[in-house]
Parts: C-alpha cells; sequence; structure tokens
C-alpha cells in the first residue's frame, strides 16, 4: 500500500506494550518470523451498530504486509473492504506454565497485533495474493491445483494490511513463583506443546492413480 511506514514493533502509543513490557518483541525480524510460523489469524472489525466482530482467517505475510481472503458477500470483508478500522492478531501457543499458585500459572506463546485500515487486491496483485496464501499453507501446491476461475475470483476478497502499526511479545520459560511460594509442596514447571502432521486422509472417490501422497505434503514441516 502507498505510504505505508516501517515496521517498528510497538512505536505507537495504541501498540505500546504496557503489561510485561519485557515480553515486547521490538525487532522486525523477530516479529516475521512470528507471522511466518502462524497459519491462522483473527480479523476483528466494528460493525456500523457498534458490534464487534472477530472471524478466523489464513494468511500469509509479503513483506511488510499480510494477506488474507474472504467471501466478498461476508459482512466483516465488506466492513474491512470499506476502511473499516481493523485488528489481526497472530497467537501461537508454546506450552503451559506450572506454577505453585494459580495466580501466577500462565502460558508460554508468541503473539502479533497489528491495528490499521486494509487496501484490496485486483488483478495480478490478487491472483499472486492467493497463490502466496496457498503456498504458505502448504508449499508446492498451487501449481498441481486448478487455478481459480473468473466467477471464483469475483467471490473472493483478497486484502493486504500494512504491518506499520503493531506490536509483538514472547513469553517463555518456567514460572516466576513468589518468593513465599517456593517451599509449598506443589510441582511446578513448564510444559512445552509441539505441533506435528498426522497421516494425510485421502479423499473420498480418489481414484487409485492419485492415491499416493505427494512428496510435498509429506515433507512440510513448519
Amino acid at each position: 500500500m502507498d505510504g505505508a511506514r516501517p515496521v517498528n514493533p510497538g512505536s505507537s502509543p495504541r501498540t505500546r506494550v504496557r503489561r510485561y513490557p519485557e515480553l515486547a518483541v521490538k525487532d522486525p525480524e523477530a516479529l516475521y518470523r512470528i507471522l511466518d510460523a502462524g497459519l491462522m489469524a483473527h480479523v476483528a472489525v466494528t460493525d456500523e451498530t457498534g458490534q464487534p466482530y472477530a472471524v478466523p482467517v489464513a494468511y500469509a505475510r509479503h513483506d511488510d504486509t499480510v494477506l488474507f481472503h474472504g467471501s466478498t458477500a461476508s459482512r466483516l470483508f465488506r466492513l474491512c473492504a470499506a476502511g473499516s478500522p481493523v485488528c489481526f492478531t497472530v497467537t501461537l501457543l508454546d506450552g503451559l506454565v506450572l506454577a505453585r499458585s494459580a495466580f501466577e500459572s500462565s502460558m508460554n506463546y508468541r503473539s502479533v497485533m497489528v491495528l490499521g485500515h486494509c487496501g484490496v487486491l485486483h488483478g495480478a496483485a490478487k491472483q499472486a495474493a492467493l497463490e502466496q496464501i496457498s503456498e504458505h499453507l502448504m508449499p508446492g501446491r498451487w501449481k498441481e491445483v486448478r487455478q481459480p476461475s473468473a466467477q471464483e475470483l469475483r467471490a473472493t476478497a483478497v486484502l493486504e494490511l500494512p504491518l506499520a502499526e503493531c506490536s509483538a511479545k514472547v513469553s517463555e520459560g518456567g514460572p516466576d513463583d513468589n518468593e513465599s511460594d517456593l517451599g509449598l509442596p506443589v510441582w511446578a514447571g513448564h510444559v512445552p506443546l509441539t505441533e506435528s502432521w498426522s497421516e494425510p486422509v485421502p479423499a473420498d472417490g480418489l481414484p487409485a492413480e492419485f492415491s499416493t501422497v505427494p512428496d510435498y505434503i509429506r515433507s512440510w514441516r513448519r
């Protein structure tokens, strides 16, 4: 989008991390890594009545923007396309932090929040963004599947949101118990969370000649 500002996490009054500021991420490259590791975001917008809505979306990062798409018939996407202010968030859960007290127990996570206004993509830029989102979700897939038809493209809104106003936080490690709780007879520590893809499940009616799972699917790791 024209006039986009440099990516500087937490640099605006709205994005400065006030609660546990030591968790704030200042390095744009670290923010990029969080976005690149995620697959799903949530986009929130408020309608004309003041009612807020939030929906999950698939997305991809392209340089200093995030790209996402949805139906042109969607109320939320019509609001985004019309210039309503949006809040875009990505959260990656990395584990549970089990303190000796309920109050100090928490989670390990990496998160990004982006505020701003969306731009609507058209033509070649729209097609390229759809390819980029597809390749972010499953590298190698775009060149194998049927490309969107003209009707499908008309039914799909593709939006971009600059990372000009954003923040990121990372929480990691074990619990920070109160000194007075250290002697309690309670196990404390953290439980890391890992993720992996399961065995691919073929679609019903898949012809025998297409039953072999492609290498790009079996080899995909995040």
